[in-house]
């Protein structure tokens, strides 16, 4: 006998015992639900038909025949992994925004979610039958409705319906309910914060208003505890995590009977061994010199930059520097900063002017100001000092007039210091009329 004859013998062995276990499981509930039966057909008629709806739900509730529960605690750590995964591209996101504006990565958090939950949908589950964590599961999604021996892939509208409800319909629960707050909590935290400011001046919310607030919140409770006694059911037969893959009746199963339930953990051997490859980077870094080589990158970047102005001289006329038509009050490394996007002084000019002729604000203004040697421009002291000081004693390009710096001293302002100290003289003559000497004390 060859070794595939004895392993389809082992086969039909094994399916034999099953089909023997199913009849007699089968024979155990068929009595069981007689006797139910027939001590319901002895009550009266309107506890008969409950009794017999709570029998028959208990029953399918708590039956396992047929079902093939999946893996419960890889189906709850693939949740957990998609959750990871997204907290970890939101967090990238919001670094790579920075630069760009600080105010993007709040102002648009709802946004930002929305694209990664988009994306993040349309290459996993829309294009795989399953999400990033649940393949590290080594699961996927399939149609619950099907009942054949083979697991069949969910069809366009379950994943379509699954795509817009739990991405969609996240973000439009959020904006939904920010809405709410910004109608009501305008009124309502102001009185509830301070009990001695005066209300009667501001916006009521609307009955509408309440009223939606009170359907929304009443709508929330009632998602919240459906989605609880969902997970107990998921907790007893593993057949749905969530309230969602239960009404459109998506399954995470194995993809093979015959597959192994054990994790596969080489992601987290390339973790560990990028984590250990950035510590040894951290230790070897100081050793060569990084500051060093920085202040080299430095000064090539600053003498590119003043060849490329020194080439352009349409757009910074003269020996002016790239901030020269600032006011005197403003700091231009505090507006610098505070303005990282790259616009021309036309532009800056254009915006100042619709802004009433006012170019930066209070938190560009000179605080503690200190003067550059020896081009004399003012900078407020931290701004300054942190320039030098990354200099690191090469030097520093003045922004407003394009010199080389590499020290400054308080900013003496318009105070004329004048100089009290009168030179005294003796002057010593005679007069040889008079015969006498005669001194003159100045």
């Amino acid at each position: 006998m060859t070794s595939l004859d004895f392993a389809a013998a082992q086969q039909r062995v094994a399916n034999r015992r099953k089909d023997r276990d199913a009849a007699s499981k089968a024979r155990d509930r068929a009595r069981s639900s007689d006797y139910a039966l027939s001590a319901n057909s002895r009550l009266p008629y309107p506890l008969r038909n409950w009794t017999r709806t709570g029998i028959e739900a208990w029953d399918k509730i708590k039956g396992r025949e047929g079902t093939r529960p999946a893996f419960r605690v890889g189906q709850v750590d693939a949740e957990l992994l998609d959750e990871e995964l997204l907290d970890l591209l939101k967090g990238q996101v919001g670094e790579a925004l920075k630069y760009v504006g600080t105010h993007l990565r709040d102002e648009w958090s709802s946004e930002i979610l929305l694209a990664l939950r988009a994306a993040l949908f349309k290459l996993s589950i829309w294009d795989h039958d399953t999400s990033y964590g649940a393949a590290l599961q080594n699961l996927r999604y399939t149609d619950a409705r099907h009942t054949g021996p083979i697991p069949k892939a969910p069809s366009r509208w379950q994943k379509a319906s699954h795509g817009l409800i739990s991405v969609g319909g996240r973000y439009a629960w959020e904006k939904w309910s920010s809405w709410l707050v910004d109608q009501e909590g305008s009124y309502e935290g102001v009185s509830c914060a301070n009990q001695q400011i005066d209300t009667t001046n501001l916006p009521k919310p609307t009955p509408s208003v309440r009223v939606l607030s009170q359907i929304s919140s009443l709508a929330s409770t009632a998602h919240s505890i459906a989605a609880f006694s969902s997970f107990l059911l998921f907790l007893l037969n593993g057949h749905y995590r969530t309230l969602l893959d239960r009404i459109l009746r998506l399954r995470l199963t194995p993809p093979s009977n015959h597959l192994s339930r054990q994790v596969s953990f080489e992601y987290l051997n390339r973790q560990l061994v990028w984590h250990a490859f950035t510590e040894f980077l951290l230790f070897l870094l100081p050793l060569v010199g990084i500051a060093r080589w920085r202040r080299w990158l430095s000064k090539t970047w600053r003498k590119t930059k003043a060849l490329v102005k020194q080439s352009n001289e349409d757009e910074y006329p003269g020996d002016e520097g790239e901030f020269a038509f600032l006011p005197e009050r403003t700091c231009a490394i505090c507006y610098q900063d505070q303005n990282l996007t790259s616009a021309s002084e036309n532009d800056m000019l254009t915006a100042s002017g619709a802004a009433g002729g006012v170019i930066g604000s209070v938190q560009t203004d000179i605080t503690n100001p200190y003067e550059m040697l020896p081009c004399g421009c003012t900078y407020c002291f931290v701004c300054a000092a942190s320039k030098l000081e990354a200099a690191d004693g090469e030097g520093w390009i003045c922004v407003r007039c394009g010199t080389l710096v590499k020290e400054c001293k308080p900013w003496a302002g318009d105070v004329v210091e004048d100089s009290f100290a009168q030179k005294t003289k003796k002057t010593v003559s005679f007069t040889e009329a008079e015969g006498k000497q005669s001194f003159d004390k100045g």
